[in-house]
């Protein structure tokens, strides 16, 4: 697939008391740019739940931050698939101001029935828009 991108205002809350965005937060980036990437394929996660009794979870995270963003900038995160097993997605994203790379980040999400807490294997439908 190819890579998925998705607009993130900076508001103040995202921001520590330098002025800057807060490290944690740019997780929470890359995960609602995960999200809509899902949602875009027609794929709510609310609906896997209810129906397939799966979640998705982060097992993994590998984080580079290379600048800081501030406080009412727009921010492009993008994400992309880069390998997937039967369990399992790697995705590589990054953080964007215009052309400038603020953070890039390689995000291994497990897939699990949510009962158990078990590994479950990825729906062909989620594998094939991802392939």
């Amino acid at each position: 697939m190819k890579e998925f991108s998705w607009p993130v205002r900076v508001y103040y809350e995202d921001t520590d008391a330098g002025g800057v965005v807060f490290y944690a937060n740019y997780l929470k980036f890359f995960e609602r740019a995960r999200t809509e990437m899902l949602r875009s394929l027609g794929f709510e996660q609310d609906n896997l739940l209810a129906e397939q009794n799966l979640i998705f979870v982060v097992r993994s995270v590998k984080v580079d931050y290379l600048k800081p963003a501030r406080f009412n900038e727009l921010l492009d995160v993008s994400a992309k698939v880069i390998e997937h097993k039967k369990t399992n997605f790697t995705f590589e994203q990054s953080i964007t101001r215009q052309q400038d790379v603020l953070c890039t980040a390689e995000i291994r999400i497990a897939c699990l029935d949510a009962q158990s807490m078990k590994p479950k294997l990825i729906p062909s439908a989620i594998l094939e828009h991802l392939s």
